[in-house]
């Protein structure tokens, strides 16, 4: 046979073959080509990413978190950083939000001027609302104020005035100045607080008169005041410093005759101490769970 017929025909026997193979199957996975689509999340890892149990949120302020507060910021010098004035209306700052400068000067040019921007004022109490906390400054707007009256060293009942750190008068009046978180108040730290009135007071550089006052009394109540705890022969002043102001105070007369001031911090069934005084001095702390 020639060898060209012989060839064609082996090449048409080869066509047939190829055609009457059947083709593979597509895979059932998208082309590589494709963008394939996002992978599921395990649920526990997406809940984990959303709210990441070892950050949990702070939650309400506590009863602790509150005697940390009135004993390290309470009492506390500070430098103004705006004009305060000195009418009853006082000043509210929204936390993160820095108050009018203008507002504040013709508030003060109505009412006066209970400090200058960059005098030295003291917090000279301070009040827990729901969302607000509310701070009684030089006194407060009930009166007049002088710094030399409120400052003092020493643990007897006579204590020595000493001076202010800047050694200038404030014009006598106080004012008031209302910390608004709008909403409830978070589980702050002293240091917390601080930075939140940063906006109208500076801390930096200035005395701590509950730190240095601290260091003079002796060990034993000095110990319990950073425990937290009222014991037995305390004054006044140092289970406010351990424990804060209380809650409320009852007087009365013991059995033998002795006039005693019980002061009550919480609240029956929750946790409730009780701190005695006879005179100055503490006589027995009785703690209720």
């Amino acid at each position: 046979m020639h060898p060209r017929p012989t060839f064609m025909v082996a090449a048409l026997l080869l066509f047939l073959t190829v055609l009457q193979t059947p083709a593979p199957a597509k895979p059932l996975s998208p082309s590589p080509s494709r963008n394939p689509a996002p992978p599921q999340s395990d649920p526990a890892t997406s809940h984990s990413s959303a709210q990441n149990p070892d950050q949990p949120e702070s939650g309400s302020l506590q009863p602790q978190a509150k005697l940390a507060l009135v004993r390290f910021v309470d009492g506390e010098f500070a430098r103004a950083v705006e004009p305060f004035p000195a009418g009853k209306k006082g000043i509210t700052v929204v936390v993160g939000q820095h108050p009018d400068t203008n507002s504040l000067l013709k508030e003060a040019h109505f009412d006066g001027l209970a400090a200058n921007k960059g005098d030295t004022v003291q917090i000279t109490g301070m009040q827990f609302r729901a969302k607000q906390i509310v701070f009684e400054i030089n006194g407060g707007p009930r009166g007049h104020f002088h710094p030399l009256e409120h400052l003092s060293i020493g643990v007897n009942s006579n204590p020595a005035p000493i001076q202010t750190p800047d050694g200038r008068s404030h014009g006598g009046t106080g004012c008031a100045i209302t910390l608004d978180y709008g909403r409830d108040l978070p589980n702050l730290t002293p240091d917390d607080l601080k930075r939140d009135l940063g906006d109208v007071l500076d801390f930096t550089n200035q005395r701590s008169s509950t730190a240095n006052w601290v260091e003079t009394i002796a060990p034993e109540f000095r110990q319990a005041i950073k425990d937290h705890q009222a014991v037995a022969g305390m004054d006044q002043d140092m289970v406010i410093a351990a424990i804060g102001r209380p809650d409320r105070k009852v007087r009365q007369r013991d059995a033998d005759g002795v006039d005693t001031e019980d002061w009550i911090y919480g609240n029956p069934p929750a946790k409730t101490i009780f701190v005695t005084f006879a005179g100055p001095k503490v006589v027995r702390v009785k703690e209720f769970d």
